[in-house]
């Protein structure tokens, strides 16, 4: 290819882009985005049987992790060992590996079983708030029905409070 031959390619490529060229931008008076209205996402719901189906999913992983993750321990210590043993470098690398494994089971151990605890907590936490937030409501739900006036007609008694009682005059 010749020196013109480039050159001639290179103008008809840059004319091919400059006039199919697209900004990757928003069309101009639209305002750009905008952080969305915070009361189109809802309020946050948490089911009960969502957060005991989490712990116990934790729960589960905690025990599995115990039965399964520690396969390889007692077989690579003793490798280890035979091979410190009989002289081998590697026997104390092996160890050192085995070591950092059981600390990270651990580790990991200790967070499944954080976060177990953590959702039997939550889920009566949740429960006792529900039970407190109803009985507020049912006593303004009384309080309130005790002292509106629209309950009965004027001059006669409120029938919120029961039948009306018969009174001696004295």
């Amino acid at each position: 290819m010749a020196w013109d031959e480039w050159e001639a390619l290179k103008s008809q490529a840059a004319e091919q882009q400059s006039t199919n060229m697209q900004l990757n931008q928003v069309e101009p008076g639209t305002g750009g985005s905008t952080a969305p209205d915070p009361g189109s996402y809802g309020d946050l719901r948490v089911a009960q049987a969502g957060l005991t189906k989490i712990g116990d999913h934790a729960f589960k992983l905690y025990d599995r992790l115990w039965k399964q993750g520690r396969v390889a321990v007692p077989s690579s210590d003793k490798a280890a060992g035979d091979l410190t043993a009989q002289g081998f470098a590697l026997g104390a690398g092996l160890q050192h590996v085995s070591s950092r494994w059981e600390e990270q089971l651990k580790s990991l151990r200790d967070a499944c079983a954080h976060i177990a605890n953590h959702m039997q907590v939550t889920k009566k936490l949740h429960a006792d708030d529900e039970h407190y937030i109803r009985r507020q409501m049912s006593s303004i739900d009384m309080l309130d029905a005790g002292f509106d006036e629209r309950v009965g007609d004027p001059g006669k008694e409120n029938s919120v409070y029961g039948p009306p009682s018969k009174k001696k005059d004295d």
